[in-house]
């Protein structure tokens, strides 16, 4: 016996469809109320960030410092316009 495999689609949870892809687009775009993302998805979604933010934080301190602008005191001495 064949079992019907198991999904996580949107699509399939739609029962007023009649079987093509472009009803389905009729009518999520008609019904955008009832269109929203799983919880699944969402948790997903928040769990992804966390992770990315930390690696984002741990990248930054441990990297090198450098310094930017490390003579721009020295600097305000000369005029600008003056290259001689």
């Amino acid at each position: 016996m064949t079992r019907k495999k198991k999904t996580r689609s949107l699509a399939d949870k739609v029962t007023i469809r009649t079987g093509r892809r472009k009803d389905y687009k009729k009518w999520r775009h008609d019904n955008p109320d009832q269109v929203a993302p799983s919880r699944r998805f969402v948790a997903k979604k928040q769990h992804q960030r966390k992770l990315q933010a930390v690696r984002k934080l741990a990248r930054q301190q441990s990297g090198q410092q450098i310094a930017i602008h490390p003579d721009k005191g020295s600097q305000s001495d000369t005029p600008k316009g003056d290259d001689s």
